[in-house]
């Protein structure tokens, strides 16, 4: 058990109440941005949904100690603004210290567990707009899957429209990330086409009673200058497991040019690079800003 572990379980067992008082001290992020005018998040909300997934390696996001080492590695780096992430893995970077000036962004639903036959039907069982106020956060996100044939997606919209309101009765950032997906061969399967982003994204707009606190984030897919004229709602690239860094590098850096594109929301293709290397990878990401 590495060092790390070893001072969370301790303050965890002897002093649960030191979280609180962690996030009641943090120094909160006076903006999204970097000096830049960009927003650098670095995602870590994978394994709650039981996609701990990395390339070959089933299992390479679930060795907590290794995760939490990477994510404080990222979070160090010149120009990253902050992390998305569950109550577990925040409460353990609180315990660190390592949230100081950082935007912090709650995942909120997480039901919709990986390869589930309930896949859809992703409750909101994590934060909620309550608790992200509580903890001094700064927004909470929703995984919004869309999915015609699937009598779950209408309480998915629900609950995201809630989620919304809450979030903007209270000022904080609600970021969405909408897709259209399908059941094929006994698989939920997001449909990356352009037209099926549009699609997700004019609906993912009209969630809530006002939109004036929700930002989208979305996968960098083709003809981007097209599908982002398909609203003004400020968005935020999404990275999800990249297979060629190269392209996706270079697909960021085109749709980064788009006037509602804010920044970047990346977690595995960063902390679980292909040559290893964290710092040099979340550099390179910075650097696309």
């Amino acid at each position: 058990m590495s060092e790390t572990v070893r001072r969370i379980v301790a303050k965890r067992v002897h002093d649960p109440e030191a979280i609180a008082e962690a996030a009641a001290r943090r120094v909160r992020a006076k903006s999204p941005f970097n000096d830049k005018g960009r927003t650098m998040i670095i995602a870590a909300d994978h394994p709650a949904r039981g996609a701990n997934a990395v390339g070959g390696d089933s299992l390479a996001m679930a060795d907590r100690g290794e995760l939490l080492d990477r994510l404080c590695l990222a979070l160090e780096r010149p120009g990253v603004t902050g992390v998305l992430a569950t109550a577990d893995v925040l409460e353990d970077l609180l315990l660190l210290g390592v949230l100081d000036g950082k935007t912090v962004i709650g995942s909120m639903n997480r039901t919709g567990l990986a390869g589930s036959s309930f896949e859809i039907d992703d409750r909101f069982a994590c934060y909620d707009a309550a608790s992200i106020d509580r903890m001094r956060f700064d927004g909470g996100k929703t995984l919004t899957r869309i999915c015609l044939s699937d009598p779950a997606t209408p309480a998915v919209l629900e609950n995201t429209a809630r989620a919304v309101n809450e979030l903007a009765d209270r000022k904080l950032i609600a970021m969405v990330e909408p897709f259209l997906s399908e059941w094929v061969d006994g698989k939920l399967r997001n449909d990356l086409s352009p037209e099926a982003v549009i699609k997700s994204i004019t609906i993912a707009s009209g969630l809530g009673r006002t939109s004036a606190y929700t930002w989208l984030k979305l996968p960098a897919v083709a003809e981007m200058e097209r599908v982002m004229a398909s609203a003004t709602l400020p968005a935020v690239l999404l990275g999800g497991e990249v297979k060629d860094p190269d392209a996706a590098f270079a697909s960021w850096q085109q749709a980064l040019a788009l006037p509602t594109v804010q920044g970047l929301v990346v977690g595995r293709s960063l902390l679980y690079p292909h040559d290893g290397d964290v710092a040099k990878a979340v550099d390179t990401a910075v650097g696309l800003l």
